[in-house]
Order: C-alpha cells, then sequence, then structure tokens
C-alpha cells in the first residue's frame, strides 16, 4: 500500500530517511519468551522474529523446518518456514511472504499468527490436519528484511516502505520499491523512475537481489504451488490480478469469486468490511508486483491482502488492533487455502472416477452389444 500523497509531515519524514546506509536491529523485547500468551498481539523486531523462527523449529521438528532462499542487499539471510506433514509423495504447495513493504508491521505479525495456528489446529481439526498432509506451507515472515530492520531504528524511519539498497549513479537516495522490482509488465504503469520516490522500481526487472530470490523460487516450485499469497497493508482489500488496468486474469471469475468468499469469511470474524478487486478497479494502476508475477508463471490463485486499516492509523496500526485483524484474515487466507485444496484434489479425483465409471459404461454397452450380435448369428 502506497502513503497517499499531500501530507506535508510525511514528505518531510521521507526526506529526513533518504540519506545513510544500513541499521543495527533494535534492542531486544525485553527479553521476555515467545510462550507468552500475549506474544501475538505484539510487534517483534527481526531479532525477535528470527529466535520465533528458531523456536517453531525446536517445538515442531516433524512439521516445521526453515530454508535460507536468498540475501538482500545488505547481505542478510531471507528465510522461510516450511510447514507441513512428511510425505513420501511430492506435494502441492501454498506460497506465503510478509513485509515486502518495511512499515507495514502488521504483515509479519499476521505471518507470524498465521503458522501460530496452523501449527496449533491440525493437531485436532482434520480438516487442516489433511491439508497438512497434502500441502507444504511456505512462509517468508519478512521479505524485505533490510527496509524492516532500518524501520524499527526510531521515530523518523518508522514509515520507510523501500529496501536499502543505493540509488543509481547520481542519485543519493536508498531504496527500491520491491513490489514494483518484479518481471511483469514491469517500469509500464503505477511506478517511478525517480529513485528518491516511493514507488521506485528499479533501474531494471529484477534489479533487486530480493526480487531475483522469490522469483527463483517461485520458478523452481511453479507447477506446485496452488495459491500465491502477499500481506500488505493498509485499506482492507483482496486484490486479483493484474495492476496493469488493460490486461485481465484468465481466470478472473473465478479469482473474484473465491475472493469474495474470503471478504465473507473475514467479516464474520468482527464485522469489517473488505473489498475484492483488480488494483486499476479498487486502489492504483501497478506493474511489476510480485502477485501479478505469480500469475504470468502460471500459479492460478494469486492475491495480495491489503489488511487493516482504512487509513485511520494507516501503517501505525495500534498493537491493541493485532490480534482481530490477524483472527479476520485468518479466515479469509483459510477460505482460498480450502478452495485450492480441495479444488486439486477433490476435483481431480472427482474427474477420475468421472472417467473411469464412463470407461466401464462403455465397456458394459460394447459388450452388451457384442451379445447381442452373437445371438443375431445364431
Amino acid at each position: 500500500m502506497m502513503l497517499c500523497l499531500g501530507s506535508v509531515g510525511l514528505v518531510l519524514l521521507a526526506l529526513t530517511v533518504q540519506n545513510g546506509h544500513g541499521a543495527p536491529d533494535s534492542a531486544g523485547w525485553n527479553g521476555k519468551d515467545t510462550t507468552e500468551r500475549n506474544y501475538y498481539t505484539r510487534y517483534h523486531n527481526m531479532t525477535e522474529i528470527s529466535d520465533w523462527m528458531e523456536k517453531m523449529k525446536r517445538e515442531n521438528p516433524d512439521v516445521v523446518s526453515s530454508m535460507v532462499y536468498g540475501q538482500t542487499y545488505e547481505e542478510r539471510n531471507i528465510t522461510l518456514l516450511k510447514i507441513g506433514l512428511n510425505s513420501t509423495k511430492r506435494k502441492k504447495a501454498i506460497w506465503m511472504d510478509c513485509g515486502i513493504h518495511a512499515r507495514e508491521w502488521i504483515a509479519p505479525a499476521f505471518c507470524q499468527y498465521f503458522v501460530k495456528e496452523i501449527l496449533q489446529r491440525y493437531k485436532t481439526d482434520t480438516k487442516v490436519k489433511e491439508m497438512m498432509k497434502n500441502l507444504d506451507f511456505y512462509v517468508t515472515p519478512v521479505l524485505n528484511v533490510d527496509g524492516y530492520i532500518y524501520s524499527w531504528l526510531n521515530n523518523s524511519t518508522r514509515l520507510w516502505r523501500k529496501s536499502r539498497s543505493p540509488g543509481p549513479v547520481g542519485c543519493t537516495c536508498y531504496g527500491t520499491d520491491l513490489n514494483r522490482n518484479f518481471y511483469a509488465n514491469w517500469g509500464t504503469v503505477g511506478v517511478s523512475t525517480n529513485c528518491c520516490e516511493e514507488t521506485y522500481c528499479g533501474s531494471k526487472a529484477l534489479s533487486e537481489p530480493e526480487a531475483r530470490a522469490v522469483t527463483d523460487m517461485l520458478g523452481k516450485m511453479s507447477g506446485d504451488i496452488l495459491a500465491f499469497l502477499t500481506i500488505h497493508s493498509y485499506s482492507q482489500l483482496i486484490l486479483v490480478p493484474y495492476g496493469h488496468p488493460n490486461i485481465s486474469a484468465p481466470n478472473y471469475n473465478e479469482l473474484m469469486e473465491v475472493g469474495l468468499g474470503a471478504v465473507k469469511a473475514i467479516k464474520a470474524v468482527h464485522g469489517m468490511d473488505y473489498t475484492v478487486g483488480t488494483w486499476p478497479d479498487i486502489l492504483y494502476p501497478a506493474s511489476g508486483s510480485s502477485q501479478d508475477y505469480a500469475r504470468l508463471i502460471g500459479i492460478p490463485l494469486s492475491y495480495t491482502f491489503e489488511l487493516r486499516d482504512k487509513g485511520e492509523y494507516g501503517f501505525e496500526l495500534p498493537e491493541d488492533q493485532i490480534q482481530p485483524t490477524c483472527e479476520e484474515a485468518y479466515a479469509g487466507v483459510q477460505h482460498i487455502i480450502t478452495y485450492a485444496h480441495d479444488k486439486a484434489f477433490y476435483s481431480s479425483a472427482f474427474k477420475r472416477y468421472f472417467f473411469q465409471e464412463i470407461l466401464g459404461l462403455l465397456t458394459l454397452v460394447m459388450q452388451i452389444r457384442l451379445i447381442n450380435i452373437v445371438i443375431e448369428m445364431f
């Protein structure tokens, strides 16, 4: 989600944080253990999130592993959690990433909440357990690691959006909008070529190592990924491809129908209204997004979630809204994942059953006809 134009205070803030390079992670969060009941009602810095990822692996060694699949400009690891029950068969996958825009702190908070929920629910919920058997969940809690760490540095950097790579020669500003840097109609609409702007799309498609890391992973897994989910804030939207106003997804109707089901599931939790549609229809045109790239390479269900709120607090959503936001978003995500799972496993099974029944019926008809021919001969 971009910041609306016209806010003098925020423009001044952007100017104050353009210079400088790198940032240490902020101090720990009072050393409180992640087993605390209210851990998931607070925002956490990168060190805490990394510690939490290690904890998830230690506590769930049979279903959770981690993978480093790239490095940021400042040479920090980009790490995902792979979650699923072991299987001897090749499994389908769900992709989820959070924190591609540094200031959208509610997004990593949701990724953490999502992991916590599925690890708890599969033990008692037969549907979640079934999906854990058939699917692997690839969850990146923070994609823009450099930017996220920088946003924790102090109040002047809190609303940093982009990565932390330097601009091209002659530019004194830092950062590229990672969600404008993918090879999907790159640089055509909804971007800036001014390296100091928040929607600067980079010197070329995939100029940023973070975008290349995701692209490489999706390329390796595209045949197995049933749904691509990227989590942002704010505006309470579910966006479907494409960001270009003149291009429509071949399964647009399906994307809208499933998205509307997710909106309904969200509203049932806390009564919050979300809107579903393409970027140009309900937000603004944009090119070079990860969501559009995922759809272009054949991942059928590709969605961007813009979580709470609608602008009252914007990117600085209070911590007392973390839990309800995550609860309702989980319901929406679960609807999409369940649809993707059932379509892949039940629809194909039904088709195989139907084909076998038809083949059996045709065989029976041919046998009866052959018998009648033999009878007529005698």
